[in-house]
């Protein structure tokens, strides 16, 4: 069964930069889009970036000119750097695929913006 493994949240002041990394069990990323999704207490989860199977890459408007999402298909990772970070940009990051049915969720990484 697929896993998916997030890493590389913490703790940044706002203006700051992280960057974000999913390790994928198998290699999907030929076959199928990827995404990176958050979830900030109270709320809904939500898409922040897409990368389809093509490369072609996707934001919601909140984060775009400040995430980029890429990947390495050898890796069976994908990657999303997050420059100027603000307080909204709180939540719980996961990744999973775009355009079809999710996979297992993994276990998220925490990203928290406060000063």
């Amino acid at each position: 069964q697929l896993r998916l493994v997030e890493s590389g949240g913490g703790l940044v002041q706002p203006g700051g930069s992280l960057r974000l990394a999913c390790v994928a069990s198998e290699f999907i990323f030929s076959t199928y889009g990827m995404g990176w999704y958050r979830q900030a207490p109270g709320k809904q989860r939500e898409r922040v970036a897409g990368i389809t199977r093509l490369g072609t890459t996707s934001y919601t408007d909140s984060v775009k000119g400040r995430f980029t999402i890429s990947r390495s298909i050898a890796e069976r990772t994908v990657y999303l750097q997050m420059n100027a970070l603000k307080p909204d940009d709180t939540a719980v990051y996961y990744c999973n695929y775009i355009g079809r049915s999710f996979g297992p969720w993994g276990q998220g990484t925490q990203v928290t913006v406060s000063s």
